[in-house]
């Protein structure tokens, strides 16, 4: 690597970008991240992490700096529960009293602003098992996570160049020359997390077809006069959707009045407080606009998410509207499935077809999540035919089963990639095994390499994954919790590859993992 020259350029240095600058370090791969900004992006966006990216911090050793984090989250949370209570005597809307805020230790969410209980939710359900700590950690705001990730690129040495726009580039049957506001780049890839108008994608003629916005959306955090009158949390109106809380000043409003006229002025203290105003009909005074944002529900998604030697992740591969918290989660997921595979295409060592499955595996999950933004549009629009079926999905809402089907859906319990395999843990995000050693699954996760768990002391197991050298760690440790596994492969992206269970690892189960190995990591160098 030179100054002008690197393995992978990856342009845009969100938590997107950063994630996967971080996963190409750590599969050995030299990366350069351009950033037009000059600073962490503070803007108020998402605020929330879901399990699979929680776990995913989790397995790089970085999930107490997102549980400290959320910790002041609380906080907040608390302080703005007190001061509603406080106040309980006044009237917080037309026809109910205010509220006490209640925060669950398991993130619950809504669906199209319809609040989940986490007093209903079935945590017995098998779903939720094997999650480990990442099971506690959620309530983390985005500029912390990028704020965590900087630092993680940092630490591994990857070149950040803030200040720093792509302006174009060129693709060759040997890599890309990424032209910049600083000069030229040489690289054998070319990564756009540069977002929903990203230059990437339209450069590379990536079809991006979709459905169009209805909607414009404000999100800020804000000082409030006269706001008595609003209610806490999620709420239907006449004209659309308003949400106040759950910490001190934060308001979004959701107005069915078609695309913002100009995503990229700045949220004046007057215009919030005329969307405010017409959607609560509470006549509230605005007096200082600390962070705000536009969003609208545009829903596209790109056919596929490589074209030669350029790639998408993120927002530049998919956007939609933010209900649900799966834009920041879903680019999360992007960028750690593409990172370990890019990074091996890169080494040279990768198997026939690897980088091709960065698009089988991810583009269902992005397509699941444009329908379920979709779906939630459709449910807050102010008409009597939405509005008739939001009531009914509200009771439905309102049981365990219901609750809890919703609440798996947006924590992401539920997602698992087809990998074939018979075993029910392939595909699946690896349980985060407790091992008698004192390590836990995650523990062993950190540096990024692809992981052989014998669980029940099998030289024949260990036989065949000898040759892999720094592409394959393997761990003997038993699991006195778990009994059953006898071992797990465990991709870098910390999905599950092969299992076996105690007292089947011979014969044709030991050729399944033979063959797992050679799919995942090519051949051993033997």
């Amino acid at each position: 690597m030179t100054a002008n020259s690197c393995d992978v350029v990856v342009a845009g240095g969100g938590p997107v970008g950063l994630m996967l600058a971080c996963e190409l370090r750590l599969g050995g791969a030299s990366v350069v991240v351009l950033e037009r900004l000059t600073e962490i992006d503070r803007t108020i966006k998402a605020g929330a992490v879901n399990t699979p990216s929680a776990e995913a911090f989790h397995r790089r050793g970085l999930l107490p700096a997102l549980a400290a984090e959320q910790e002041r989250t609380l906080r907040k949370f608390r302080e703005f529960a007190g001061r509603h209570t406080a106040a309980s005597g006044a009237p917080a809307g037309p026809t109910a009293p205010a509220a006490p805020v209640k925060v669950a230790p398991r993130f619950a969410g809504h669906f199209a602003g319809i609040p989940l209980s986490a007093d209903l939710l079935d945590a017995d359900d098998p779903d939720f098992e094997g999650r480990g700590p990442a099971d506690h950690v959620g309530l983390v705001p985005q500029a912390t996570v990028e704020e965590v990730l900087a630092a993680r690129a940092d630490a591994l040495g990857v070149d950040v160049r803030r200040g720093t726009e792509v302006t174009g580039f060129e693709q060759r049957a040997d890599g890309v020359t990424v032209r910049t506001s600083a000069g030229e780049l040489r690289a054998g890839w070319l990564v756009g997390c540069d977002g929903g108008r990203s230059l990437v994608r339209k450069t590379a003629g990536f079809d991006f077809p979709g459905t169009e916005p209805e909607i414009t959306g404000r999100q800020a955090l804000v000082d409030l006069e006269h706001a008595e009158g609003l209610r806490v949390g999620w709420n239907s109106a006449a004209t659309g959707i308003y949400s106040y809380g759950p910490i001190p000043g934060r308001v979004l409003t959701v107005e069915f009045d078609g695309a913002p006229r100009d995503r990229d002025a700045p949220v004046t203290a007057a215009e919030m407080q005329t969307s405010i105003r017409a959607v609560t009909g509470v006549d509230v005074t605005v007096t200082r606009v600390h962070t705000a944002t536009r969003f609208t529900d545009n829903a596209r998604q790109a056919t596929t998410y490589r074209k030669g030697r350029v790639l998408l992740a993120g927002d530049a591969a998919h956007v939609h509207s933010p209900f649900g918290g799966q834009g920041l989660n879903l680019g999360i997921g992007d960028a750690l499935n593409l990172g370990w595979k890019l990074a091996a295409t890169a080494r040279g060592d990768a198997p026939e077809g690897l980088l091709d499955t960065y698009t089988a595996e991810r583009h269902p999950l992005g397509a699941w999540v444009l329908d379920w933004t979709r779906a939630q549009i459709a449910l807050m629009r102010p008409d009597p035919r939405a509005r008739a079926l939001r009531g009914i999905v509200g009771d439905l809402m309102g049981t365990v089963t219901g609750t809890t089907y919703f609440v798996k859906k947006i924590s992401g319990v539920r997602q698992r990639y087809d990998l074939g395999g018979s075993h029910p843990l392939v595909g699946a995000s690896a349980p985060d095994l407790v091992l008698a050693d004192g390590d836990r699954l995650a523990d062993l996760l950190h540096d990024g390499r692809a992981l052989l768990l014998d669980l029940t002391d099998d030289a024949a197991l260990r036989a065949r994954a000898e040759g892999y050298g720094d592409r394959l760690r393997t761990h003997t440790a038993a699991c006195p919790d778990r009994p059953k596994p006898a071992a797990v492969l465990v991709r870098p992206d910390g999905y599950v590859a092969w299992a076996a269970d105690a007292g089947g690892a011979t014969g044709s189960v030991l050729d399944e993992l033979t063959a797992a190995l050679a799919r995942w990591l090519g051949e051993p160098a033997r």
